[in-house]
């Protein structure tokens, strides 16, 4: 079953068109430090390893990469490591990656299939945080950090 699934979730990231969620919002560089600041927002940048050593990671984000080299992900344990980073059920979650297309279709993951709630991504992903001057620090803070 998970093979299925798998394989339906890498159909759908490869369509052309980005694949769109009511229940996941896009919001701009200045929204994620509010919501950080005062929401308690979970910021979980999904990109490679690759990607953080390159350019860095948000101050206060953790890593939590969702697809390896090859574009496989395991859901189970992806999930499992998402919960325990969670202070509470209801916690905004706001996800990170290099363009913004990959979180969206992973906040649509998990908003629609898995109906979670309070799913966020950061428009045009770290590009459009570093386009509007913000730092980037080498430190996470993560379970799964290297």
């Amino acid at each position: 079953m998970r093979r299925i699934v798998n394989s339906i979730f890498a159909c759908l990231l490869s369509c052309s068109q980005p694949l769109l969620a009511e229940d996941v919002t896009a919001i701009s560089p200045e929204q994620l430090l509010d919501m950080q600041q005062h929401n308690n927002a979970l910021v979980v940048d999904i990109r490679t390893e690759a990607e953080w050593q390159h350019s860095g990671i948000i101050a206060e984000s953790h890593k939590l990469q969702f697809f390896d080299q090859q574009g496989h992900f395991e859901q189970d344990k992806w999930l499992a490591d998402l919960e325990k980073m969670k202070s509470s059920p209801n916690q905004p979650v706001i996800l990170v990656c290099r363009s913004g297309n990959r979180s969206s279709k992973v906040g649509s993951l998990l908003a629609q299939q898995l109906g979670m709630k309070n799913i966020y991504h950061l428009d045009n992903g770290l590009q459009s945080w570093l386009k509007t001057g913000h730092p980037v620090s080498a430190n996470c803070l993560q379970v799964a950090c290297k």
